[in-house]
């Protein structure tokens, strides 16, 4: 097993994420339609601050706040409704949790801005920057982290879009060039999103987690999205209800490939794999002294 590696550390506003050891972040989805029903929060901010006292009670480091889902198949709102969503809950986790870090869900720069304003330092653009380029002036402007994954086409229709010529290949190429246009006006504090779901088959899915070392040369956090997705129901032959074994199986593989970042439904059980996971590099590190001769 590869021992976890990490570029160390990760600015988000004023503070800092150590990143010697993986993170989580959890999901707060204030939408109606997200594609695991139970990750859904109704607009009553008492059940968003319940739910987010929770997963920090649990040990998050992040908390990545989304207003539209982004599904395979779904079709976008309007910036207006999407920030009624996400605007109160942010101002709200933030008044009652100042210390956690929040990320604002979204590929709009209209709404990324006001949720920034709101408290957020951190900003998860499915997009990359492609749906809206203003969003990556938007975050050079203020300085926030910025998550840039990996999608072609849009949620509606990414599912069309997954002829690649070698799709890791074609992933680290893509995001070497981006990382030359994103530092290019000023973006520094980066994090790489191989968008495991979106526009890739559930082959595919799987080839980028058992290669996902090879991102680490990018010398940028690589955040792994892959919490109880159809790929992983596919795979089991079971409903997305039922994959949080699963789930926690393809964790420990993203981990053993240098995963910075698990973004996640289920808080409690992500930190158990990344504990399991740092006592088994730990051991590997005392195995490797043993055999180094004296």
């Amino acid at each position: 097993m590869l021992r976890h590696t990490s570029p160390g550390t990760l600015r988000c506003g004023s503070q800092l994420i150590d990143l010697s050891t993986p993170v989580v972040m959890g999901i707060l989805n204030t939408t109606p339609d997200s594609f695991y029903p139970p990750s859904r929060i109704s607009g009553d901010v008492g059940s968003i601050l319940a739910k987010a006292g929770q997963m920090i009670d649990d040990g998050c480091t992040i908390l990545d706040i989304g207003g539209m889902s982004s599904r395979p198949g779904a079709k976008p709102i309007s910036p207006e409704e999407e920030l009624s969503r996400v605007l109160e809950a942010i101002k709200a986790i933030h008044a009652s949790y100042p210390n956690i870090i929040i990320s604002i869900d979204t590929y709009r720069s209209e709404v990324a801005r006001s949720c920034i304003d709101a408290g957020a330092t951190m900003v998860n653009d499915i997009s990359g920057g492609q749906l809206d380029p203003g969003i990556l002036d938007l975050v050079a402007e203020t300085g926030v982290a910025y998550v840039m994954m990996h999608m072609r086409g849009t949620p509606d229709n990414m599912q069309y879009n997954t002829d690649y010529e070698d799709v890791v290949l074609d992933l680290l190429k893509y995001f070497s060039n981006r990382i030359k246009v994103l530092k290019r006006i000023g973006i520094e504090e980066l994090v790489i999103d191989p968008g495991f779901g979106f526009s890739k088959t559930p082959e595919q899915n799987y080839q980028l987690v058992d290669q996902l070392g090879l991102f680490r040369f990018l010398n940028l956090p690589v955040l792994i999205g892959v919490s109880r997705k159809s790929t992983l129901s596919g795979t089991i032959g079971r409903p997305v209800d039922d994959t949080l074994e699963a789930t926690t199986a393809l964790h420990m593989a993203a981990l053993g490939n240098g995963a910075s970042i698990l973004r996640v439904h289920d808080v409690q059980a992500a930190m158990d794999t990344i504990a399991v996971f740092n006592q088994l590099a730990y051991a590997n590190t005392l195995n490797n002294q043993r055999l180094i001769p004296k």
